[in-house]
């Protein structure tokens, strides 16, 4: 008997560059409009010159065990699979975009060429062909991990088991219980992520931090 998969991912914060490969690979990947994302790299500077500090978040769908997004879905578009992973269908979606209003983590936008909502999925068509995510296949310091948290021996099992402790999910105020974890995070770059809405490329300038 063949144990269903466990798809699940996490983040080593300590080794992200912020090179944005897992970005783009996402856009490429699953032809993402201009303007809109699936996959995002968040940054915030710490401190004063010369002493500065810079951090990065990559976010995406977190494949939340009591998604909002799934509860906001009028026409039951959303589902949230054995596997793991929380599916839009393409075929009954309206393009309400109640989902996108519901998300807290902005990880949600409505095609505006389709008018079907869309979001990250895991790249599972490349999982059903025995591959990984784009974003895991491209990044170039080993910052994502990603599995089957059903294998023991699978890389994603062992780093929770390894760092269980000092794992985190992105506002866990919410409830919605998020799936994908983080070793690392700066709780204060939460605030960049925005609630509601896609992310606004205008509001990416450092200068706009204050104010977004």
């Amino acid at each position: 008997m063949t144990t269903q998969p466990r798809w699940s991912m996490a983040f080593d914060l300590e080794r992200c560059t912020g090179c944005h490969a897992c970005s783009v690979a996402c856009k490429v990947e699953n032809e993402v409009p201009l303007g809109n994302f699936r996959m995002m790299v968040y940054y915030h500077d710490r401190g004063t010159f010369p002493s500065v500090q810079r951090y990065f978040l990559p976010t995406l769908c977190m494949q939340c065990e009591d998604a909002p997004c799934m509860k906001a879905c009028p026409t039951h578009s959303i589902a949230r699979g054995e596997n793991g992973i929380v599916r839009i269908n393409a075929d009954t979606c309206r393009g309400h975009g109640k989902c996108e209003d519901a998300c807290p983590y902005g990880a949600i936008y409505v095609d505006p060429l389709r008018n079907v909502a869309d979001k990250c999925d895991y790249c599972e068509n490349r999982l059903n062909a025995g591959m990984e995510p784009a974003c895991v296949e491209t990044c170039p310091a080993e910052t994502i991990i990603f599995g089957d948290l059903n294998d023991p021996n699978s890389g994603i099992a062992n780093f929770v088991a390894k760092h269980n402790g000092a794992l985190t999910v992105l506002k866990p105020e919410e409830n919605a219980r998020p799936q994908v974890h983080y070793r690392g995070l700066q709780r204060e770059m939460e605030k960049k992520i925005p609630n509601g809405r896609n992310h606004d490329p205008r509001s990416y300038e450092i200068e706009n931090w204050a104010s977004s």
